[in-house]
């Protein structure tokens, strides 16, 4: 792991949703659930696979005999209705967080779909920024650098100056491969090649803040 990043180094902000902002596991364990019990298959075994494969790659694995875009037409179905329908969280710290920045100096990069972040931020209170970049608007996705240079591209950033915030393997390498700074939050072990780990996202709020120019920006006062 690296050392420490300087005051003021970085001038944008590029966060993961699901598992980052957004605790969405349960949410997540329970549509390939029901995807797999719609096909016949053992849960756990197929969300073993979908934790480290994309969606096709996935249905290719565990349900070869199956037609892969029937398989994603059932499993988006099963995503969209629990956005609708399913309880949602924020990691702590998360609104303080967002509410802090300035606008234009932060984005979303996500694997999901943008209709499902809106409805998911809408439902925990959490401001979206300008830009949000996800799977319909890459042909690559995480691992691949592409997600996050199309977000320093569409903020005008360079990727130095950029710090991405991260949960999973995915989408640390994404970040690395992108010549950004990594910060991992909410695991208990570092994924390999962050520059820095910390165990949930609130602990690295103060940081991360910090890490930008302006230094007068300050969390919102907690509620009594």
């Amino acid at each position: 792991m690296n050392g420490e990043q300087g005051q003021g180094r970085f001038k944008y902000v590029l966060f993961d949703v699901d598992g980052t902002l957004i605790d969405a596991v349960s949410n997540q364990r329970r549509v390939w659930a029901s995807w797999a019990e719609r096909y016949g298959l053992d849960a756990d075994e197929v969300y073993r696979v979908a934790l480290r494969t994309r969606p096709m790659e996935t249905f290719a694995e565990v349900a070869p005999g199956h037609d892969a875009h029937e398989c994603l037409a059932a499993l988006h179905a099963l995503e969209d209705e629990d956005v609708r329908t399913g309880v949602y969280a924020a990691f702590d710290g998360a609104a303080d967080l967002l509410h802090a920045l300035r606008a234009g100096t932060w984005a979303l990069v996500t694997s999901n779909y943008e209709h499902r972040v809106r409805g998911r931020f809408q439902r925990t209170g959490l401001p979206l920024p300008e830009v949000v970049v996800d799977a319909a608007a890459v042909e690559e996705g995480k691992p691949s650098p592409v997600p996050y240079l199309q977000a320093a591209a569409l903020l005008g950033a360079a990727p130095a100056e950029c710090l991405v915030i991260e949960d999973a393997p995915s989408g640390v390498r994404s970040g690395l491969a992108a010549g950004m700074t990594v910060w991992g939050v909410n695991t208990a072990i570092a994924v390999d090649g962050v520059h820095r780990h910390f165990a949930e996202l609130r602990e690295a709020v103060p940081h991360i803040l910090a890490a930008l120019p302006d230094p007068q920006r300050t969390l919102r006062p907690q509620a009594s």
